[in-house]
């Protein structure tokens, strides 16, 4: 068995020392020789030497040295070799150093008195103890503070030990005596700190008889106090009245330790609407007095549990957490935006989004290099609070369409994606939106966000002066046309032809391999999004080459098909809205040249890609539908598109709703619990905190919120049997998993007639799973039962497994009997739970992420959404996918599916499936995480479980 231990220092085994050369050293008169000697002992005898040879040398040649150094490494020595004889007697020569500690505690140096003091404090054995109970007391009345204050932590340590009471029988009246008269701050905690250990009733009464003065207490003081409340209100819950005003009073203390804990301590024992007012108060004060970005992490965290279960009353401090926007860091930004887009109503909308517009403005500044990523965040939750409350739209929608040509990609598509919503909830924005729109176009240099924004016109531009404006615009970003000449030579070319030629064929000529983020091969066209614009926020002018001439000569010709099918869409709206029939035919033969220039461009050898079929087909298209229109396909183009849009918008809707309501669900209470009635309620003596905190409490009684959420039957489920029912031992666990630790209560049972000794438990561990302490040994009387608990703790989201066996001597038997037990495996599933993202983000970090495990589908399963269905539910994921986008039956079927474990990782799963001709599914799932642990986990999962049979 490992014995007690209090002192852990690391030790290079590869250099043993020698005992016989620590022996010399230690017999000379060398001091720097003898130290790094018993430096040596100690390491020795903590790495399992016994070296009992060197007892005696130390004895004699060390007790008796005055240096300050070999003193304490002798009180180390001490401190660790063994004490007792194998029957846990005392050894005899012990006494030799009961004499030494005597000394030591009467000595004239203070540091000697102090460390032997502290060393008396690790001491387990009452025989060398109590002799020095008398010199001990006496250094409790010391002038100086160090000495009183070891003394006072040695007098609790007596105190403590199995008959510590026999030994000090008046230790807590000695203590509260030198409570009441010690000046030392860190003295007077330790006291107090003995007292509420030991004799808490008597701490209690310290605390009242000081009530007044507990607020300008030291920090040190304070914060026992704290936790003697908190132990004190978790054993009689009827009592925290009387503690609440000390807890509040301790909000105004100077140390932000003790300010943090009080309002945690309120929060904890209390739902007294002032209390919880003012403890988030003290939250948001440290939210801008701390710097450490950690500990502003830490009170987001606390002030996100507080939303949960109180939001009404955080609702009012929003703008005081919205200040915490002012860090540079983007976590604590995410986290606060996080937290504000939560607490939002109709009274505070306005203000809110006030200060989100000016945080974007500062973004333009272009101080700081996360700009861009700070942007788009601010962006998408303006973009929220406009969805919820519409009428706030038409203050931000314009200064964000500043942004549609910024450089970060992303934040200019949340931008457009924003700007589609709106103008489709919110009519009255229409026109100046277009308006807006076509004035700004030429400043897009991304071809995800031109796409977006052209659909916006070939929808929303409905009046005349709308659709020619529409079609100058896009006419404008082509150019000229053709997009290129072939100079034969000999010809004379003019000299503008020439010069853009040079331009066009150095646009072209740049398209080489890029490696992207996940380490994939794209030419330029697939990257050029962000590499197409210039370093500034307004990019290009009206006299430049056009944004979309640029992107289309770069062989971008899926933005080439948005552009003929836009220039189909304003031609057709044109028809409708246009008298003259001269103007529409004109308009028509613009767009088909333009047209035809786009298919020319992709056959020509100019590019070194050719156009996709895709794009050519779309664009034929819409070259037959303008040469040949009828009223049924005129439908198609002018309405459809729009309707299916709104039902997307209709299904986001709903699906938003249905997770509301979801969240809203809460327990009730059993039909026969007590209900208090506030104004039934007897008053008498009670402050306005006590009398509110009673009736939170009756509320949370009346709602279930103290109801318990374990059920019996779901720990049943959590029971494993480690052992067989015909071994001479019997056990099984119970495991809890909680976050960081997993908790194994085993418990064993003796099935013999026999006296089972030295019973016990041995683990060991495979993954990211380490054993905090190991169990120790136990005596099983005959068919009786012990329950063994062993803590350990994960450090990552990996499946692991626990294996071990019991040991145990029975009296007739020699040897040692093992029983080996079934193997624990700990399961993935435990640490990961279901999580929504926005797509742009789950596509950001689908390239980020590098660990990519494909799982080829082999399942018995014959329908695609049963599969998916089965999937999601092995996994414990989320279906980022729309429900309306697995509508339907086409013979296949792709999905993303999402979750995020308790370390804060990230799972990414792509399911692609389709149905064979024999109705059976093929295809993969593609699991990306940034570890390799979680990939590699999951993958196994879903290999196990995706069958379907079980």
């Amino acid at each position: 068995m490992e014995k007690h231990c209090s002192l852990l220092i690391h030790f290079d085994k590869g250099t043993p020392a020698l005992a016989n050369e620590i022996k010399e050293a230690l017999e000379g008169n060398d001091v720097p020789a003898k130290v790094e000697a018993m430096k040596k002992a100690v390491m020795l005898l903590l790495n399992g030497e016994t070296l009992p040879q060197l007892f005696i040398t130390i004895v004699r040649y060390v007790l008796p040295s005055e240096d300050h150094t070999i003193q304490k490494l002798l009180l180390l020595y001490l401190e660790i070799i063994d004490k007792t004889d194998a029957k846990g007697r005392v050894l005899p020569e012990m006494i030799l150093i009961c004499q030494n500690l005597r000394n030591n505690l009467q000595h004239p140096n203070e540091y000697i008195r102090g460390v032997t003091l502290r060393f008396l404090c690790r001491l387990k054995e009452t025989e060398i103890i109590e002799p020095l109970i008398p010199s001990v007391l006496a250094n409790l009345e010391h002038r100086h503070p160090y000495i009183r204050k070891s003394a006072i932590l040695a007098v609790m340590s007596i105190y403590n030990l199995q008959h510590g009471d026999q030994l000090l029988v008046d230790a807590p009246e000695l203590i509260e005596r030198a409570l009441f008269t010690e000046m030392d701050p860190s003295a007077k905690r330790n006291a107090f700190l003995m007292l509420f250990n030991c004799a808490q009733e008597r701490a209690i009464n310290y605390v009242f008889a000081h009530v007044d003065s507990v607020p300008d207490w030291n920090e040190l003081l304070q914060m026992v106090v704290l936790e003697l409340i908190r132990k004190v209100c978790k054993a009689k819950q009827g009592e925290k009245g009387k503690y609440l005003a000390i807890i509040v009073s301790l909000l105004n203390a100077p140390s932000a330790a003790v300010i943090y804990e009080a309002a945690g301590t309120l929060v904890s024992l209390s739902s007294s609407p002032t209390v919880i007012k003012a403890a988030a108060g003290t939250y948001c004060q440290l939210l801008l007095s701390q710097s450490d970005n950690n500990v502003k992490l830490i009170v987001l965290d606390r002030l996100n549990e507080l939303k949960i279960s109180h939001r009404d009353i955080l609702v009012d401090m929003i703008m005081d957490v919205l200040r915490a926007l002012s860090s540079p860091n983007l976590d604590i930004r995410r986290k606060t935006i996080d937290i504000a887009l939560e607490l939002i109503t109709p009274r505070n909308v306005d203000e809110v989004v006030l200060t989100l517009k000016k945080e974007v403005v500062k973004t333009q500044s272009g101080e700081l290099e996360k700009n861009g990523e700070y942007r788009q965040m601010l962006v998408q939750a303006i973009h929220s609070c406009a969805i919820k409350f519409p009428d706030v739209a038409s203050t931000v929608v314009h200064l964000l369409m500043d942004f549609l040509g910024d450089n970060n990609v992303a934040s200019a598509m949340d931008v457009v994606v924003f700007v589609r919503e709106i103008i489709e909830t919110n009519a009255k924005l229409r026109v100046s939106i277009i308006t807006r729109l076509l004035d700004t176009f030429y400043q897009i240099r991304a071809a995800r966000v031109c796409s977006c924004a052209l659909w916006i016109v070939g929808e929303y531009c409905l009046s005349l002066s709308e659709v020619e404006s529409g079609i100058s615009a896009i006419k404008q970003c082509l150019g000229d046309l053709p997009f290129y000449t072939v100079a034969v030579e000999g010809d004379g070319v003019d000299s503008s032809k020439t010069s853009s030629q040079q331009v066009n064929s150095i646009t072209v000529s740049s398209r080489r391999p890029a490696i992207l983020a996940d380490g994939t091969y794209a030419t330029q066209s697939a990257a050029s999004e962000t590499a197409v614009a210039p370093p500034t926020l307004v990019q290009g002018s009206l006299s430049s080459p056009g944004n979309l001439r640029s992107l289309i000569l770069t062989g971008d010709f899926f933005l080439g098909a948005v552009v003929a099918c836009t220039l189909t869409k304003l031609v057709l709206r044109l028809e409708e809205v246009q008298p003259s029939k001269a103007e529409v035919n004109k308009a028509s033969t613009q767009a088909l040249l333009i047209m035809v220039s786009m298919l020319q461009l992709g056959q020509s050898s100019f590019l070194t890609h050719p156009i996709d079929n895709d794009s050519y087909d779309r664009i034929v298209l819409c070259i037959r539908l303008l040469t040949n229109t009828g009223d049924e396909t005129r439908k198609i183009w002018l309405q459809s598109c729009r309707e299916s849009f709104v039902k997307m918008l209709a299904d986001k809707q709903i699906r938003e709703t249905e997770e509301l309501k979801a969240k809203a669900q809460i327990s009730h209470a059993q039909p026969d619990d007590l209900i208090d009635f506030y104004h039934l309620k007897s008053r008498k003596g009670m402050s306005q905190i006590e009398l509110e905190d009673e009736v939170q409490d009756d509320l949370k009684r009346a709602t279930g919120e103290f109801t318990k959420d374990g059920d019996d039957a779901n720990k049943l489920n959590r029971i494993l049997q480690l052992t067989g029912f015909s071994d001479p031992v019997y056990a099984e666990a119970y495991v809890t998993v909680h976050h960081y630790d997993i908790v194994l209560d085993v418990t064993v049972i003796n099935r013999t007639k026999e006296t089972l000794q030295n019973l016990c438990l041995e683990l060991a561990t495979m993954g990211d799973l380490k054993l905090v302490e190991r169990p120790q040994n136990y005596t099983l009387a005959p068919e009786s039962s012990k329950q063994i608990r062993a803590n350990i703790k994960v450090s990552s989201t990996e499946t692991g497994v626990i294996f071990g066996n019991i040991v145990y001597e029975a009296s007739n038997v020699l040897e040692r009997t093992v029983v080996v037990l079934n193997d624990i495996h700990i399961d993935i599933m435990d640490y990961i739970s279901p999580a929504t993202c926005a797509d742009v983000a789950f596509r950001a970090m689908w390239a980020e992420f590098e660990w990519e495990n494909k799982v080829a589908v082999n399942t018995i399963i014959q329908d695609e959404k049963d599969f998916l269905n089965h999937i999601i539910k092995s996994t414990n994921m989320k279906c980022l996918t729309a429900p309306s986008a697995l509508d339907g039956e086409c013979g296949f079927l792709a999905a993303n599916l999402y979750a995020k474990s308790v370390f804060g990782e990230d799972a990414l799963v792509n399911v692609s499936i389709e149905k064979q001709s024999d109705g059976k599914l093929s295809g993969y799932i593609r699991i990306r995480s940034k570890t390799q642990g979680i990939a590699l986990s999951l993958g196994d999962k879903i290999t196990l479980k995706q069958k379907g049979g079980s």
